[in-house]
Protein backbone atom coordinates (compact mmCIF):
# COMPACT_ATOMS: atom_id res chain seq x y z
CA UNK A 1 0.00 0.00 0.00
CA UNK A 2 0.62 3.55 -0.41
CA UNK A 3 -0.13 7.19 -0.59
CA UNK A 4 -1.19 8.04 -4.18
CA UNK A 5 -2.72 11.66 -3.35
CA UNK A 6 -3.04 14.22 -0.36
CA UNK A 7 -5.51 16.59 0.11
CA UNK A 8 -6.16 19.38 2.27
CA UNK A 9 -9.18 21.62 3.03
CA UNK A 10 -7.98 24.94 4.59
CA UNK A 11 -11.78 26.19 4.71
CA UNK A 12 -13.72 23.18 5.51
CA UNK A 13 -16.60 22.53 2.98
CA UNK A 14 -14.75 24.70 0.41
CA UNK A 15 -12.66 23.66 -2.77
CA UNK A 16 -9.21 22.45 -1.50
CA UNK A 17 -6.02 21.11 -2.63
CA UNK A 18 -4.01 18.83 -4.14
CA UNK A 19 -0.47 18.72 -2.43
CA UNK A 20 2.51 16.62 -2.33
CA UNK A 21 3.56 16.80 1.08
CA UNK A 22 1.93 17.46 4.29
CA UNK A 23 2.84 17.60 8.11
CA UNK A 24 0.62 15.94 10.20
CA UNK A 25 -0.09 16.56 14.16
CA UNK A 26 -2.44 16.08 16.50
CA UNK A 27 -5.31 17.64 14.80
CA UNK A 28 -4.61 16.37 11.52
CA UNK A 29 -2.93 17.29 8.64
CA UNK A 30 -1.23 20.71 8.53
CA UNK A 31 -3.94 23.68 8.29
CA UNK A 32 -6.92 21.47 7.13
CA UNK A 33 -9.95 22.23 7.88
CA UNK A 34 -8.46 24.97 10.61
CA UNK A 35 -11.36 27.37 9.65
CA UNK A 36 -14.92 27.53 8.38
CA UNK A 37 -17.61 30.45 7.06
CA UNK A 38 -20.05 31.19 9.94
CA UNK A 39 -23.16 32.64 9.43
CA UNK A 40 -25.23 35.58 11.28
CA UNK A 41 -26.42 32.25 13.74
CA UNK A 42 -23.09 30.90 14.73
CA UNK A 43 -23.75 28.16 12.55
CA UNK A 44 -20.51 26.82 10.55
CA UNK A 45 -21.25 25.93 6.39
CA UNK A 46 -21.39 22.51 5.73
CA UNK A 47 -22.65 19.77 3.19
CA UNK A 48 -25.43 18.96 5.64
CA UNK A 49 -27.17 20.41 8.70
CA UNK A 50 -26.42 19.51 12.11
CA UNK A 51 -26.93 21.32 15.35
CA UNK A 52 -23.44 23.43 14.65
CA UNK A 53 -23.78 22.77 10.85
CA UNK A 54 -26.16 24.37 8.51
CA UNK A 55 -26.37 23.35 4.73
CA UNK A 56 -25.19 26.36 2.24
CA UNK A 57 -25.74 26.06 -1.22
CA UNK A 58 -22.71 27.77 -3.07
CA UNK A 59 -19.53 26.63 -1.11
CA UNK A 60 -17.91 24.24 -4.06
CA UNK A 61 -17.99 27.28 -5.89
CA UNK A 62 -15.72 28.68 -3.54
CA UNK A 63 -11.35 27.23 -3.00
CA UNK A 64 -9.23 27.73 -0.48
CA UNK A 65 -5.30 27.62 -0.42
CA UNK A 66 -3.16 27.16 2.66
CA UNK A 67 -0.98 30.51 3.40
CA UNK A 68 1.34 31.35 6.55
CA UNK A 69 -1.50 33.46 8.53
CA UNK A 70 -4.83 32.95 7.28
CA UNK A 71 -5.98 30.72 4.22
CA UNK A 72 -6.52 32.52 0.82
CA UNK A 73 -9.91 32.06 -0.36
CA UNK A 74 -10.87 32.16 -4.20
CA UNK A 75 -14.25 33.29 -5.88
CA UNK A 76 -15.89 32.16 -8.76
CA UNK A 77 -14.59 34.88 -10.88
CA UNK A 78 -10.99 34.58 -9.52
CA UNK A 79 -10.78 37.12 -6.84
CA UNK A 80 -8.94 36.24 -3.72
CA UNK A 81 -9.07 37.51 -0.65
CA UNK A 82 -7.05 36.33 3.06
CA UNK A 83 -10.03 34.29 4.93
CA UNK A 84 -9.69 37.04 7.67
CA UNK A 85 -9.89 39.98 5.09
CA UNK A 86 -13.57 41.73 5.79
CA UNK A 87 -13.79 42.13 1.81
CA UNK A 88 -13.39 38.41 1.45
CA UNK A 89 -16.25 38.23 3.83
CA UNK A 90 -18.38 40.79 1.65
CA UNK A 91 -17.68 38.81 -1.89
CA UNK A 92 -18.03 35.45 -0.35
CA UNK A 93 -21.49 36.60 1.10
CA UNK A 94 -22.61 37.63 -2.06
CA UNK A 95 -21.51 34.09 -3.20
CA UNK A 96 -23.50 32.11 -0.94
CA UNK A 97 -26.08 34.85 -0.87
CA UNK A 98 -26.34 35.11 2.81
CA UNK A 99 -24.04 37.54 5.60
CA UNK A 100 -21.01 35.24 6.30
CA UNK A 101 -17.64 35.52 7.70
CA UNK A 102 -14.29 32.79 7.88
CA UNK A 103 -13.28 32.27 11.41
CA UNK A 104 -10.60 30.00 12.53
CA UNK A 105 -11.11 27.16 14.90
CA UNK A 106 -12.05 27.55 18.96
CA UNK A 107 -12.54 25.21 21.26
CA UNK A 108 -14.51 22.67 19.28
CA UNK A 109 -12.53 21.58 16.15
CA UNK A 110 -14.41 21.85 12.45
CA UNK A 111 -13.77 18.20 11.66
CA UNK A 112 -17.14 16.24 11.10
CA UNK A 113 -15.50 13.22 12.48
CA UNK A 114 -12.19 12.96 13.22
CA UNK A 115 -8.25 14.59 12.35
CA UNK A 116 -7.35 12.47 9.32
CA UNK A 117 -9.56 10.80 6.68
CA UNK A 118 -8.22 7.59 4.33
CA UNK A 119 -9.80 5.98 1.81
CA UNK A 120 -8.55 3.45 -0.68
CA UNK A 121 -8.32 3.19 -4.82
CA UNK A 122 -10.36 -0.18 -4.06
CA UNK A 123 -13.22 1.52 -2.30
CA UNK A 124 -13.47 3.77 -5.43
CA UNK A 125 -13.48 0.53 -7.90
CA UNK A 126 -15.78 -0.96 -5.40
CA UNK A 127 -18.41 2.33 -5.98
CA UNK A 128 -17.56 2.28 -10.19
CA UNK A 129 -18.41 -1.59 -10.71
CA UNK A 130 -21.44 -0.76 -8.21
CA UNK A 131 -22.49 2.56 -10.12
CA UNK A 132 -21.52 1.79 -13.87
CA UNK A 133 -19.76 4.82 -13.36
CA UNK A 134 -16.22 6.10 -12.36
CA UNK A 135 -15.85 7.30 -8.92
CA UNK A 136 -13.71 10.27 -8.67
CA UNK A 137 -11.46 10.46 -5.28
CA UNK A 138 -12.71 14.37 -4.94
CA UNK A 139 -16.16 13.69 -4.55
CA UNK A 140 -15.18 12.06 -1.00
CA UNK A 141 -12.54 14.83 0.15
CA UNK A 142 -10.14 12.54 2.12
CA UNK A 143 -6.84 13.37 3.44
CA UNK A 144 -4.88 10.78 2.16
CA UNK A 145 -5.93 8.35 -1.03
CA UNK A 146 -4.19 5.11 -0.15
CA UNK A 147 -3.34 2.61 -3.16
CA UNK A 148 -4.73 -0.68 -1.94
CA UNK A 149 -5.98 -3.75 -3.33
CA UNK A 150 -8.57 -4.92 -0.83
CA UNK A 151 -11.77 -2.36 0.87
CA UNK A 152 -10.76 -0.52 4.64
CA UNK A 153 -13.73 -2.30 5.94
CA UNK A 154 -11.30 -4.11 8.49
CA UNK A 155 -9.56 -1.54 9.17
CA UNK A 156 -10.82 0.08 12.41
CA UNK A 157 -8.80 -0.42 15.33
CA UNK A 158 -5.46 -0.99 13.49
CA UNK A 159 -2.22 0.87 13.56
CA UNK A 160 -1.28 1.90 10.31
CA UNK A 161 2.32 3.81 10.00
CA UNK A 162 2.49 5.84 6.48
CA UNK A 163 5.46 6.99 5.69
CA UNK A 164 8.64 6.88 7.76
CA UNK A 165 7.75 7.76 11.13
CA UNK A 166 3.87 8.94 10.91
CA UNK A 167 1.31 6.53 13.04
CA UNK A 168 -2.49 6.36 12.78
CA UNK A 169 -4.72 4.56 14.81
CA UNK A 170 -7.92 3.97 12.73
CA UNK A 171 -11.49 4.95 14.54
CA UNK A 172 -14.40 3.91 12.24
CA UNK A 173 -15.97 4.20 8.89
CA UNK A 174 -16.91 7.55 7.60
CA UNK A 175 -20.80 8.07 6.67
CA UNK A 176 -21.38 9.44 4.30
CA UNK A 177 -23.50 12.87 2.97
CA UNK A 178 -25.45 14.38 -0.09
CA UNK A 179 -22.48 15.96 -0.74
CA UNK A 180 -20.81 13.01 -2.42
CA UNK A 181 -23.67 13.59 -5.39
CA UNK A 182 -22.36 17.48 -5.47
CA UNK A 183 -21.03 19.12 -8.36
CA UNK A 184 -17.53 19.91 -7.47
CA UNK A 185 -14.32 20.98 -9.92
CA UNK A 186 -14.77 18.37 -13.19
CA UNK A 187 -17.08 16.06 -10.98
CA UNK A 188 -20.71 16.36 -12.26
CA UNK A 189 -23.92 16.39 -10.67
CA UNK A 190 -25.16 13.41 -9.89
CA UNK A 191 -28.18 11.50 -7.84
CA UNK A 192 -26.80 7.53 -7.25
CA UNK A 193 -23.88 7.76 -4.84
CA UNK A 194 -25.15 8.22 -1.46
CA UNK A 195 -28.03 5.88 -2.35
CA UNK A 196 -25.85 3.33 -3.66
CA UNK A 197 -23.63 3.30 -0.61
CA UNK A 198 -27.27 3.24 1.77
CA UNK A 199 -27.75 0.14 0.21
CA UNK A 200 -24.67 -2.00 -0.04
CA UNK A 201 -22.27 -0.26 2.38
CA UNK A 202 -24.22 0.96 5.14
CA UNK A 203 -23.75 4.59 4.03
CA UNK A 204 -20.03 4.46 4.49
CA UNK A 205 -16.81 4.63 2.85
CA UNK A 206 -13.69 5.24 4.03
CA UNK A 207 -12.42 5.46 7.44
CA UNK A 208 -11.58 8.45 9.90
CA UNK A 209 -8.27 8.33 12.06
CA UNK A 210 -6.41 9.82 15.13
CA UNK A 211 -2.83 10.48 15.19
CA UNK A 212 -0.94 8.52 17.60
CA UNK A 213 2.52 9.68 16.17
CA UNK A 214 2.99 12.78 14.59
CA UNK A 215 5.53 13.53 11.05
CA UNK A 216 4.78 13.55 7.63
CA UNK A 217 3.09 12.55 4.96
CA UNK A 218 4.23 12.65 0.69
CA UNK A 219 3.12 11.33 -1.88
CA UNK A 220 4.67 7.93 -2.93
CA UNK A 221 5.28 7.36 0.93
CA UNK A 222 4.74 3.47 1.66
CA UNK A 223 1.60 2.25 4.42
CA UNK A 224 2.25 -0.56 6.49
CA UNK A 225 0.02 -2.32 9.70
CA UNK A 226 2.05 -2.11 13.04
Amino acid sequence: MNVTEIRRFPVKSMLGEVVPASAVGARGLDGDRLWAVRDADGKFGSGKNTRRFRRMEGLFGLRAYASTAAPIVETPDGRRFAADDPAGHAAISEVLGRPVTVTPEAAVKHHDEGPVSLLTTASLRMVAALTGDPAEALRFRANLLISAPVLEDDWPGRLLRVGPATVLRVIRPLTRCVMIDMAQESARPRNDLLKTLATHHDMTLGVVAEVVTPGPVTVGDACAWT
